[in-house]
């Protein structure tokens, strides 16, 4: 079981690990509209998954906004952020922030998303939603790049994922 620290305490990740070479686990997403967003596997671009607990948080704010920045730059990428929250509230908080440039996706209905990658946060004040990680699937649908963040509470390496990118 892989762990990651909330606050300084640590904190067990439940679900399947997936790890750097490992095909990335194709799962649905509930997108704003209530539609299917599909995750993983093979897609021809680039995929670029932000896993946040929640968007009403200030971190997952931050990166969510940072990554929309970013994300306009990237070529044949596409950026997702998966959280537990509900599509509503993903939209209310895309709609107040200008979020435009990446797709944002609930794991709310059965954790698929969250047991498939090993980031569904086992227990602790935050157990059942999702900890803070980023994945890079390649076009073929491998995964290229992986962090679980080592504190839920501090923002990922910025720099690092972008140069898993290029």
């Amino acid at each position: 079981m892989s762990t990651t620290k909330l606050k300084g305490n640590e904190v067990n990740l439940a679900g399947n690990t997936v790890n750097v070479g490992d095909t990335a686990p194709v799962v649905n997403v509930v997108a704003q509209d209530l539609s299917n967003i599909q995750v993983g596997g093979e897609n021809g671009k680039t995929q670029i998954v932000v896993v946040v607990p929640s968007l009403d948080t200030p971190v997952c704010a931050a990166e969510t906004r940072k990554f929309n920045e970013e994300a306009a730059k990237i070529e044949n990428a596409e950026v997702v952020v998966v959280s537990m929250d509900l599509p509503f509230a993903q939209k209310r908080f895309c709609t107040t922030e200008g979020i435009e440039n990446l797709k944002v996706g609930s794991d709310f209905r059965n954790k698929d998303f969250a047991n498939s990658y090993g980031v569904l946060i086992a227990d602790g004040a935050l157990a059942g939603v999702t900890c803070r990680a980023i994945f890079v699937i390649d076009a073929n649908g491998k995964v290229s790049y992986k962090d679980i963040c080592e504190e839920i509470t501090e923002e990922p390496n910025y720099e690092a994922v972008l140069n898993a990118v290029k």
